[in-house]
């Protein structure tokens, strides 16, 4: 298996377990879990080019996940998070750390501290186990992420229950204002993982930029 396809069958293992098993009408049970061998099977007829593809390669590519996003016990696989379809995750409620965090914009800190968090368009709220995999998480879609922290240990206490998904990510369903406390935006983990962005993006400004002028001078040459 390619890289590739390796790659190629990571979205789809993705798609099926969080979004549409329906995709390759294979059936999920409430928990989330489908069989990878009847979903290799089902690839592989509506994919030809797929006929090699066996149940093993989804359990292969699951167990490899470093992010820790799925759950393999047997033929069985499934999500631990990210879904947008109504299941019923039994998932471990113990280990819980003292503090969690969640990512959002600068401006969205003050009204998040008073109404909590919500789910948006997922299942369950996402949150991160350090400052570092919130920031990493925020970064997708927000250019510096303000953070704010889970005091767990109350919200536990008064009755909500935070379960553990991934290696790094726990969900919850809903998270009152009461809990969350704004993390100092010159808090010096905050400020290295900036740094280390803007380092990143300089590197990747130059690169370009050599690239560009690669480019200038193959094409002087060719004249």
């Amino acid at each position: 298996m390619s890289d590739r396809e390796s790659n190629s069958l990571g979205r789809m293992l993705a798609l099926v377990l969080r979004h549409a098993p329906e995709k390759f009408n294979v059936e999920m049970d409430i928990n989330g879990w489908v069989n990878g061998r009847e979903l290799s099977e089902s690839i592989s007829k509506q994919r030809r080019h797929y006929h090699w593809l066996r149940g093993w390669h989804f359990a292969a590519i699951a167990n490899a996940d470093d992010k820790g996003r799925y759950q393999v016990e047997g033929e069985m696989l499934r999500a631990t998070y990210g879904h947008s379809i109504e299941l019923e995750l039994d998932l471990p409620t113990d280990e819980i750390p003292e503090g969690l965090y969640w990512p959002c914009e600068e401006e969205q800190v003050e009204t998040t501290k008073e109404f909590g968090i919500t789910t948006g368009d997922r299942k369950h709220i996402h949150l991160s186990r350090s400052i570092t995999n919130a920031m990493e998480a925020g970064h997708v879609r927000i250019q510096r992420p303000a953070i704010l922290e889970v005091d767990t240990v109350r919200a536990i206490a008064d009755g909500h229950i935070i379960y553990r998904a991934g290696k790094t990510v726990f969900l919850v369903d809903e998270m009152p204002g009461e809990y969350l406390y704004r993390i100092d935006a010159d808090d010096p983990i905050i400020l290295e993982v900036v740094a280390q962005w803007e380092m990143e993006e300089q590197i990747a400004e130059q690169e370009e930029k050599d690239a560009e002028q690669a480019e200038k001078l193959a094409k002087q040459e060719e004249e």
